[in-house]
């Protein structure tokens, strides 16, 4: 199963729960159910951990190596992701409402648990142990506190409890995502309503792929720009970076061949080596636009209040959430799982589609992320004082 990969595990899962809800008897459809509850709870009270995780062992790291160009870079890296995230917002407000039906959620009765009329064999609750609020204050107060003292006893307890939590989501949410996924397509598909999420997802899918292209055209004509490089050039250099993301759905995993496509588009070689596996970690381009278009299409289609008021907030913190999350597929999603909840006030069975949406084209955010990086490391280049060298031919 390790070789089969998790968009095609995923696929599989929304086949099989549209099969057993189609098909299957109520009482196999209420262990799916009753797995979900339980799963969803899990959820809840990981949530605050990821955070924790996630985000105090980056800010750490970032302070411990702070310099004259890691503001520069944290500064592009941070205003690139709230311009895809912003991007994505008015594309998606524009383009959305024309592709699906405002409100079908409500009219369908899928945002209606009682809908299905098909209940869980028992329910379990996990409360976690505090607030995502609380948990993101907690985050950077203990990030800015390592970076501050410079101490190694603190330090190391969180890079080891951010392992811990990286081996929670690799080795059980990331396994049990699909069962989850299969589940919730299940429950609806007995209820009758998964022929329009499909539909949804088609179309989704679509607008955002078309997204992420259009933003790495414009990152690298403003890279091209200012190193006077020709941008298609640089592009085509970094097209097996992207190809390999496309494979990882790992930003991490992929540095050996960001960084190596990085020098070949003749970027210094101190400055690749600092920026890429940096912005690895805290450029998060691709993701936003997904994530920001698919709480777009999910609110809509639950008739939410999609006002740039209401959803620039959202963007904003999410490029200061999402920062260090970990390298495996899935990994911003679940970073951002708690500003769903306590901002947009996303419920289980909202959060769930946002994670199917997600997970389902979460390549192809990888990608973007990481072909962003070399047009951010050939601006870098240029800040620093360094010409681009000459262009290898090797691609």
């Amino acid at each position: 199963m390790q070789k089969f990969g998790l968009l095609p595990r995923l696929i599989l899962a929304i086949v099989l729960g549209i099969a057993l809800g189609a098909y299957a008897p109520e009482f196999i459809v209420r262990i799916l159910v009753t797995f979900n509850g339980i799963f969803g709870s899990f959820l809840g009270f990981i949530i605050p951990l990821i955070i924790l995780g996630f985000i105090a062992p980056g800010i750490g790291e970032l302070g411990a190596r702070a310099g004259k160009m890691l503001g520069i870079t944290a500064g592009l890296a941070y205003a690139s992701t709230i311009i895809a995230g912003t991007l994505a917002f008015f594309v998606s407000s524009l383009v959305l409402p024309q592709m699906i039906e405002v409100g079908s959620f409500l009219t369908s009765g899928i945002a209606d648990a009682e809908a299905a009329n098909v209940k869980p064999i028992i329910e379990l609750a996990f409360p976690p142990i505090m607030g995502v609020m609380t948990a993101l204050l907690l985050a950077f107060t203990l990030g800015l506190g390592i970076a501050a003292i410079q101490g190694d006893t603190l330090r190391k307890f969180m890079n080891d409890f951010q392992e811990i939590v990286k081996k929670v989501i690799t080795n059980v949410i990331i396994p049990l995502l699909p069962i989850h996924i299969m589940g919730i397509f299940a429950n609806m598909t007995y209820g009758g309503k998964t022929a329009m999420i499909l539909s949804v997802f088609a179309k989704v899918f679509v607008m955002i792929v078309l997204l992420h292209i259009t933003y790495l055209l414009i990152q690298y004509t403003v890279a091209g720009s200012v190193a006077g490089a020709n941008p298609f050039r640089l592009i085509k250099t970094m097209l097996p970076a992207y190809f390999t993301a496309i494979g990882t759905q790992s930003s991490a995993a992929t540095i050996p061949v960001t960084l190596r496509q990085t020098k070949r588009n003749g970027i210094n070689e101190d400055v690749a080596d600092f920026a890429v596996p940096l912005c690895a970690t805290i450029h998060l381009s691709g993701s936003t636009i997904t994530l920001v278009s698919c709480a777009m299409a999910v609110m809509l289609l639950n008739d939410m209040p999609t006002t740039f008021t209401a959803m620039f907030p959202f963007i904003l913190m999410l490029g200061v959430t999402m920062v260090a999350a970990p390298g495996v597929p899935g990994g911003a999603v679940m970073a951002a799982l708690g500003l769903l909840e306590s901002m947009l006030m996303f419920d289980p069975t909202l959060t769930a589609l946002m994670i199917a949406l997600y997970l389902a084209q979460d390549s192809f955010g990888t990608a973007g992320n990481v072909t962003g990086d070399g047009a951010l490391a050939t601006i870098i280049n240029r800040i620093s004082g360094h010409k681009l060298e000459k262009v290898s031919e090797e691609v």
